[in-house]
């Protein structure tokens, strides 16, 4: 195992000190998000809790017996010191309503990791599925514990548990926690999936500190060094976090090796970078640019956050000339529909709904609808 990477005393002196979000000279954290609901970054084709919850209920309508029975039996088998078995462990896992509940599972956990710790080659993964509870009834405490037990290690070996975990946690606003969890995760030498380094620089951002602008730009780095894909999500985090730490030459580093930059975030991280690049004249040619041209509706244009058009006109407010256009333009934009009340924080955070593969979809349909053949063999006839 790779020795343990852990944070520096900075990092740690960080974790017990308060977290202050918004600090940094570019505000760039959360102010009143409009969006209002629950902050979440993972999609729901990964966190999957619906279909957790509907494999509940079937398990339960199919179950022999009782609940009640069931858990009694399990409780009895661990007093007697008896083998737990692998679909004993699952049944239980989709039977949990309850804290109490949990706290039987976590007990079966130990007792089946305990026994099975050397037979991982091909074998069911539980952490996702514990995650998925976990998430369900708000136990995310419950989950930090487990996956930073060393009696459990191994137990959640892949990125799915930690990445669900790190989620949970940033919805309930639990940074420090998050970083945490992410520190057990590199530890464990569990391999960082793009989701991963999605929460990772988000959760670093968050935080937006020297220390978490530290561990973000060496996660960063290491990444490309293995030669990982980074995802425009995350690299417009580690935008994000360069500008609230006033490294602007890194922010326009990492801007400018993001692959089709033309989303709403990156044409707001674009202006961002250049009014604290005390850039007026530019920052008035980019918004003019954008106003301009004879597109087609079905164009969709560059939309900027009210709140970055707020410090573009702090920025140009004392030159008379700029102030002029700019609110010519600020005008133009409004009339156009390019201006969104989000912050650029809210727009960060908000997770788009998944995109369903047409590739993804034609895997699934194996039977031609027109010929009742094998896809494969009826491709051509159609």
């Amino acid at each position: 195992m790779a020795a343990a990477w852990r944070p520096c005393s900075g990092l740690l002196r960080a974790l017990r000190s308060p977290v202050r979000p918004g600090a940094g000279d570019s505000g760039l954290a959360c102010s009143g998000c409009p969006l209002g609901a629950k902050r979440y970054l993972l999609t729901d084709s990964v966190v999957k809790l619906k279909e957790f919850q509907h494999k509940k209920v079937a398990i339960a309508y199919n179950l022999p017996g009782t609940k009640e029975s069931y858990l009694r039996d399990l409780q009895e088998k661990l007093t007697q010191n008896k083998l737990i078995l692998k679909e004993e462990l699952r049944t239980l896992l989709h039977l949990c309503n309850s804290r109490d509940d949990v706290e039987l599972a976590k007990n079966v956990i130990y007792r089946y990791h305990a026994e099975n710790r050397n037979v991982t080659l091909g074998e069911y993964k539980f952490g996702p599925l514990f995650m998925r509870l976990c998430y369900e009834l708000d136990l995310e405490e419950s989950a930090v514990e487990l996956v930073q037990d060393q009696h459990l290690r191994g137990f959640f070996s892949d990125c799915t548990s930690f990445n669900l975990l790190m989620d949970m946690l940033f919805i309930k606003g639990k940074y420090k926690s998050a970083l945490e969890v992410l520190i057990e995760m590199k530890n464990q030498d569990v391999k960082f999936s793009r989701d991963t380094y999605v929460l990772a620089f988000a959760v670093c951002y968050k935080l937006n500190s020297p220390e978490s602008f530290r561990i973000c730009t060496t996660l960063r780095e290491e990444a490309l060094l293995k030669g990982d894909v980074l995802s425009r999500r995350a690299s417009c985090f580690a935008v994000a976090l360069a500008l609230s730490q006033n490294q602007v030459a890194k922010a326009v580093s990492i801007f400018s090796q993001i692959m089709k930059p033309e989303s709403i975030i990156c044409t707001n991280l674009n202006v961002m970078i250049h009014i604290q690049s005390n850039a007026p004249t530019t920052l008035i040619e980019i918004l003019r640019d954008a106003t301009e041209g004879n597109l087609s509706r079905f164009v969709k244009r560059h939309e900027f956050s009210e709140e970055v058009l707020a410090k573009v006109r702090e920025k140009v407010k004392d030159v008379p000339v700029l102030l002029a256009r700019f609110d010519e333009i600020y005008g133009k934009l409004h009339v156009n529909g390019q201006v969104t009340t989000y912050t650029l924080d809210a727009l960060l955070c908000h997770t788009p709904q998944d995109r369903k593969s047409h590739t993804v979809l034609l895997n699934k349909r194996t039977v031609s609808r027109r010929t009742l053949q094998p896809l494969s063999q009826s491709l051509w006839a159609e």
